[in-house]
């Protein structure tokens, strides 16, 4: 067990701990397998808002719940490698209060990510197990990240940050608010690429369609679905009322909040790339950061050019 890492992704709405280990496949590749995954919805962005600042309720719930996986983690005599904090500790006023109390929950101190950063290290994560020449987009609760391998960005709009903006339900003044933030934020540069989901949305999302209560990776990565499936899961939803759509499967514990606010940002990205289909991925910043660095590629000295006459000199 002495091979095994930890990390931590606390997000705007929820917080993951991953503890897994690195395996040899038939291949001889080395990949990252998980052994424990653990969610749980904190909602730590959701006075960001209204406040510009992380409450204090909501740091004693997350340092609630990072005890926990303290414990898991060094019940199996492992370490917290990379305990990773995004959109709402890149917006918090009182970030630094907040790290503070994270590193004495986790004896090890978190570092605050560019969104950036962020769509990087997810990127790598999904290319470990599904390969080169993709595109993925990682919706969480603040922000969504999309990348390619050669540009990534990350938009400020996520499931949670639309659900305090419009509601569990968007109304007409949603198109309006897509269709400027996408003038603002392009992203045509990611068509033309098999699309891979990722995050809390995507696992909800994949957990509805599938009508399985249980979280299972092996199950959720790669499942690809239709815009057509799509359509059909959003519809599902919204016709349920609040108390029946808690009951789907992949939606407890708040999640079905702000489920139906990352459909329709989901299915507006899709369209804009012109996607018939997309994929499910499991994997994402939380095995991204636990990856070693990859080598960049040494480029080649450029070979001297040396003019007519410095040729004719060397001649004589």
């Amino acid at each position: 067990m002495t091979n095994l890492r930890a990390s931590i992704d606390i997000g705007s709405n929820s917080t993951i701990l991953l503890i897994a280990a690195f395996e040899t496949d038939e291949s001889g590749k080395e990949k990252l397998v998980p052994k424990i995954q653990k969610v749980e919805i904190c909602r730590l962005g959701e006075d960001i808002f209204e406040t510009g600042n992380i409450s204090k309720e909501k740091q004693d719930a997350l340092v609630a719940i990072l005890g926990k996986f303290r414990s898991d983690v060094h019940a199996l005599g492992a370490v917290i490698n990379e305990a990773i904090m995004t959109e709402a500790m890149r917006k918090a006023g009182n970030s630094e209060e907040v790290i503070n109390a994270v590193e004495h929950a986790i004896w090890t101190r978190p570092r605050i990510i560019s969104g950036e950063d962020e769509g990087k290290y997810t990127y790598r994560a999904v290319t470990e197990w599904h390969g080169e020449g993709i595109t993925t987009i990682d919706i969480g609760g603040g922000s969504t990240e999309l990348s390619n391998g050669k540009e990534t960005i990350s938009i400020p709009v996520g499931a949670l940050f639309l659900f305090k903006k419009m509601g569990a339900i968007p109304g007409p003044e949603y198109k309006n608010f897509a269709k400027e933030t996408l003038k603002e934020n392009p992203v045509k540069q990611f068509a033309k690429r098999p699309v891979y989901l990722v995050g809390g949305t995507a696992t909800a999302l994949a957990m509805v369609f599938l009508n399985t209560p249980q979280f299972n990776y092996e199950q959720l990565e790669g499942l690809e679905m239709s815009m057509a499936d799509l359509e059909t899961t959003i519809t599902r939803i919204v016709n349920l009322s609040k108390e029946l759509r808690a009951a789907l499967p992949g939606l407890g514990g708040g999640r079905s909040d702000v489920i139906i606010c990352g459909l329709f940002w989901l299915r507006t990205l899709l369209e804009r790339l012109h996607a018939e289909s997309f994929k499910i991925s499991t994997a994402g910043l939380r095995f991204g950061v636990l990856y070693p660095p990859k080598e960049e590629p040494q480029e080649k000295p450029k070979a001297k050019r040396i003019p007519p006459w410095a040729k004719k000199k060397e001649e004589a």
